[in-house]
């Protein structure tokens, strides 16, 4: 599901950005493993084990400290594929090597964030308050200090699965253009708007 998405968006650029993007060899870190059986690559490292399938026309090489992707030919889904597999690769690398990291804070009055281990505890300004279980791969805290937004931090070596939750949370409570209010990254910049009373 993951590809045709990416593919689509290769077409439209033509698949030459991406063509540009497969050539670039990837540099694996110390500490960083990287595996193929049969058209499953499994990346492990300190931060945990992320796994890919990859079509089988674009084959993967590993030679010392360095991971190429490489394709059969020119064709346009070929060279969707070859960009959209070289970074996925990246990002598994980073991930298991660095981690990612996301911070949403909760802009408005009377708002809060709590956990209990990976259940999130949200009070936006509902009737009731709503719950999401995190996965296990996502590690979540939540801070509250005084005249300060809350908090919530959230860790995690699989980029897509944190983007996803991070999505998943700013849906509860969309920021709005007048006061800002809402779930927001952390220095977001939000285009404000100005509201009837600016113009009398």
């Amino acid at each position: 599901m993951s590809a045709a998405k990416y593919y689509v968006t290769s077409i439209n650029e033509g698949g030459k950005k991406m063509s540009r993007i497969g050539k670039l060899p990837i540099t694996i870190p110390s500490g960083v493993t990287v595996t193929q059986q049969n058209d499953v690559v499994t990346v492990k490292g300190p931060k945990g084990e992320l796994k890919q399938e990859i079509n089988p026309a674009i084959t993967i090489a590993v030679e010392g400290n360095t991971l190429t992707v490489t394709r059969p030919d020119d064709e346009r889904q070929n060279r969707a594929y070859h960009g959209l597999y070289r970074s996925l690769l990246n990002n598994m690398v980073i991930g298991v090597s660095q981690g990612y990291k996301k911070e949403l804070e909760l802009v408005g009055v009377g708002y809060r964030a709590a956990n209990t281990g990976n259940l999130l505890d949200f009070s936006l300004g509902y009737t009731h308050n709503i719950y999401l279980q995190l996965p296990p791969e996502i590690k979540v805290e939540t801070k509250s200090e005084r005249n300060k937004n809350p908090l919530v931090i959230l860790e995690s070596a699989d980029k897509q699965l944190i983007g996803q939750v991070c999505a998943k949370i700013r849906s509860f409570r969309k920021v709005e253009p007048y006061k800002g209010k809402g779930v927001r990254f952390v220095d977001e910049v939000v285009r404000r708007k100005s509201g009837k009373s600016a113009s009398k």
